[in-house]
């Protein structure tokens, strides 16, 4: 059985990262995630991070280094990447309500998606000054 990718992308700016919160489906309203989204046949993951973030929250990326990966549910893998906002300011559309650029001591503060949730230590790391 072949394994769903859903990719999201950590896009950071001034030391912040982008969270999207979910209004759809239902059990899902309300929490946090990463942008991004399913892989479609013939995208590669970067294209897909691309397409999504300029579909979802009107904003332009460049995909980086991937930070992490996680499981969603059996057969469905998240992978997470690292990315620089290009162009747009983040806008909230298609199932989600809001946006919010986070600080590393921010991120705990509000309910991240289950497969998020293991990946935020690594986001804070790439967030702490060098």
């Amino acid at each position: 059985m072949a394994v769903q990718v859903v990719v999201a992308a950590a896009v950071l700016r001034d030391g912040r990262v982008l969270g999207a919160r979910r209004s759809a489906p239902a059990e899902l309203a309300g929490q946090w995630e990463f942008p991004g989204g399913k892989v479609e046949k013939g995208e590669s993951d970067a294209e897909a991070l691309v397409r999504e973030c300029r579909e979802e929250l009107t904003i332009e990326i460049a995909v980086g280094k991937l930070v992490g990966t996680s499981v969603i549910s059996p057969g469905t893998e998240l992978r997470l990447y690292l990315a620089e906002h290009l162009l747009g300011f983040p806008e909230a559309k298609q199932d989600h309500d809001a946006t919010q650029w986070f600080l590393p001591a921010e991120l705990a503060a509000v309910p991240w998606l289950a497969a998020d949730e293991p990946l935020l230590p690594r986001v804070a790391a790439l967030l702490a000054p060098q």
